[in-house]
């Protein structure tokens, strides 16, 4: 499976984005698919997570309420919808997929596109 991470971009603190990963290759309903991100001189952190079957999803703390994660199967694609936005925000977002399950460890996600970058200004 390869992962394309879009839809990033400058945005106002307050505003929105919606981030796309589309998927080429066969998803299987046990796996998950998770976004993380990577902000400067900072490790990637988990922020979303939706499993592809039932649909099931998790975020991190800093983003609940504020993002919404999704997914088209008849697109192979997992959506991010990004609200209230906030310079901490700022980021390079990635997608990646776990096939071992239900995870938000980084070291278990792999298939990573080259991410989408996000820009909060204040």
């Amino acid at each position: 499976v390869q992962l394309q991470a879009s839809g990033g971009g400058l945005v106002q603190a307050g505003g929105s984005l919606r981030l796309s990963c589309a998927a080429s290759g066969r998803i299987y309903s046990s796996h998950v698919m998770g976004w993380f991100r990577q902000g400067p001189g900072k490790e990637r952190e988990f922020v979303s997570l939706i499993r592809w079957g039932t649909g099931g999803t998790f975020y991190a703390n800093s983003v609940k309420d504020r993002f919404t994660i999704s997914r088209e199967k008849g697109a192979n694609t997992v959506y991010l919808q990004m609200n209230s936005l906030k310079p901490e925000d700022t980021a390079v977002y990635y997608c990646g997929i776990a096939r071992s399950g239900w995870t938000t460890r980084v070291d278990e996600y792999d298939s990573w596109g080259q991410g989408t970058l996000v820009t909060v200004s204040s």
